[in-house]
């Protein structure tokens, strides 16, 4: 993986001089979708981006434990991968924009038993996301991959052509606290009036760009700190 080759974003960076703290930045769509997008991570792929030998907290010391485990104590049809590495839920091809490859949003696949549960009388069907699990009837591999139908859309829909979640309409307002909220002047006075800002030549803009090893930083400095900007665009 070559954070030197990945694509970047810009951002605005209102900075306050006296605190040296991120007052809040201001993005475009990108960004905005690729903090959103996040939260539809699983727990376990968060702890592996994370790294779990640096997390602070227990849930890295769990993670290790799957790690380590022998397959001896694990049921057979139990996929260490189900855990360790699960499969993001949310289809966005136009999110993964700020992710390591392998872990961006990808279409999720469904497979079905290859035995012949019917011929067990049996009405109950299963079905796994890991074509390496046992089907608890017949025993065989649940690996015959089925086919997704989406529902149909309203006729009065309209087609998202950006993908994504937010639209590409406004420029968005971003708080040191990962608050998200469209840019305008009104919120902008609201922003600076709740920071207790009264000195405006002690505010400096910031540009910066945005890549993979920043959104790795994001991910891991939201989990322990409420001043996530700062932490990883100002601090040494």
């Amino acid at each position: 993986m070559e954070a030197a080759n990945s694509p970047t974003v810009s951002l605005k960076l209102l900075v306050d001089k006296k605190t040296l703290k991120v007052v809040f930045a201001e993005a475009d769509k990108a960004f905005v979708d690729f903090l959103f997008h996040l939260m539809s991570l699983p727990l376990g792929t968060v702890i592996k981006l994370v790294n779990h030998n640096s997390m602070t907290g227990s849930l890295g010391n769990l993670y290790g434990s799957i790690l380590n485990i022998s397959d001896t104590y694990l049921q057979p049809s139990m996929d260490k991968a189900a855990l360790l590495n699960p499969k993001v839920a949310f289809h966005s091809p136009a999110v993964p924009l700020l992710m390591p490859p392998g872990v961006a949003s990808e279409t999720k696949k469904f497979y079905v038993c290859t035995g012949g549960c019917n011929a067990y009388g049996n009405r109950q069907r299963y079905i796994s996301e890991y074509p390496e699990c046992v089907c608890p009837t017949c025993n065989s591999r649940i690996s015959t991959e089925a086919h997704y139908v989406a529902p149909v859309k309203a006729d009065n829909a309209t087609k998202d052509e950006n993908g994504g979640f937010v639209k590409d309409v406004v420029t968005y307002m971003v708080m040191d606290d990962l608050n998200v909220m469209p840019h305008s002047s009104i919120t902008t006075i609201t922003v600076l009036n709740k920071n207790n800002i009264k000195d405006f030549g002690s505010l400096e803009v910031k540009d910066v760009r945005f890549g993979l090893d920043e959104g790795l930083k994001v991910l891991k400095a939201a989990l322990h700190t409420d001043s996530v900007l700062t932490t990883v665009f100002l601090s040494k």
